[in-house]
């Protein structure tokens, strides 16, 4: 078991990955038991013989996609802290130590490398990504109450319990705002890191469909509201039946029944039934998978405590790299 592992997920970044791989290493000399595992995804150029010359150590996973990457990276690795940094050499590997000490010293969760406060704006020369950025910042913060100023970010340190819990869902970019939800709807410790940024190199692609992962994103925040928060989402859909179905009932039927004592709009009167009979149905599901995930918040924190005391049990044993 490592005290630190660096984690690099990688997909055709040979400009870069040498670099990236020989810049961790220099930078986290001091930490002993550190380990830099770079997770080759299907690269069609020298990514995997540059990073293994460069002194990492190299594995693959071939389903594509980061989630993928990433799910193979936890199940596999086991450490007392992880961090994860992109393979395209944007971000200060200087801020490792930190990033570490904050997770072993202060017992931080997650440690979310914040670009949007520092250059991202100055340097992305993707004005769209600024754009998307920016929404999908303030549509969570405002959605889940909480304050991570960067959701999109690929460099993160991870906690042993963090990383042991994450349930990986999603295969795609859209992982990283899976994860800043779960820190937060679990009431796990996050703190924001302020980093710069830098653009790639020349020769250095983005992987990044601007509207395609944009859209992918989008879906994933409406998907985890729902889940994490499902009374709140069907009370949306409750709310607005009843309106729906009130508006017709006293606009269609009752106020001409008043008049003639006689339902002249049947069909109305149907319609406006059942659109109250969705209304109730919305509800009542939204009450029910409340308690649903209630249970689920119950179970996931005796999840926390198992993978808690499987670290001391490792520490105690000596498997931690020295």
């Amino acid at each position: 078991m490592d005290k630190l592992a660096i984690l690099i997920p990688a997909y055709n970044e040979e400009v870069t990955i040498s670099k990236v791989v020989k810049d961790t290493l220099a930078v986290t000399s001091d930490i002993k038991g550190t380990s830099v595992y770079v997770y080759d995804n299907n690269s069609s150029d020298n990514t995997v013989e540059l990073a293994e010359r460069a002194g990492a150590t190299v594995r693959h996973e071939y389903s594509q996609g980061k989630g993928a990457v990433i799910r193979r990276m936890f199940r596999e690795i086991d450490a007392e802290a992880y961090i994860m940094i992109d393979a395209d050499d944007t971000y200060p590997v200087e801020v490792i130590p930190d990033m570490y000490s904050r997770i072993v010293d202060r017992g931080i969760d997650m440690v979310v490398g914040d670009r949007l406060s520092s250059t991202y704006f100055e340097e992305n020369k993707r004005p769209f990504h600024n754009v998307g950025n920016s929404l999908v910042r303030s549509l969570i913060n405002f959605l889940f109450k909480t304050d991570i100023q960067d959701i999109l970010t690929g460099y993160r340190g991870f906690s042993f319990n963090f990383v042991k819990t994450f349930p990986v869902l999603s295969r795609g970019f859209e992982i990283e705002t899976e994860m800043s939800i779960h820190a937060t709807e679990k009431r796990m410790l996050v703190e924001n890191l302020v980093v710069t940024y830098r653009d790639r190199p020349d020769g250095s692609e983005s992987k990044l469909n601007t509207y395609g992962d944009g859209l992918r994103v989008l879906k994933t925040v409406i998907n985890l509201y729902r889940g994490y928060h499902p009374f709140a989402f069907y009370s949306i859909f409750s709310i607005i039946s009843l309106i729906i179905s009130a508006t017709l009932f006293f606009g269609r039927v009752w106020i001409p029944y008043v008049q003639t004592h006689t339902v002249d709009n049947m069909p109305s009167l149907i319609v406006s039934m059942i659109f109250f009979v969705l209304s109730v149905i919305a509800f009542f599901s939204g009450s029910i998978l409340a308690a649903i995930q209630t249970n689920d918040k119950r179970n996931f924190e005796l999840s926390v405590v198992d993978a808690s005391e499987r670290l001391k049990d490792l520490r105690n044993e000596g498997k931690i790299k020295k």
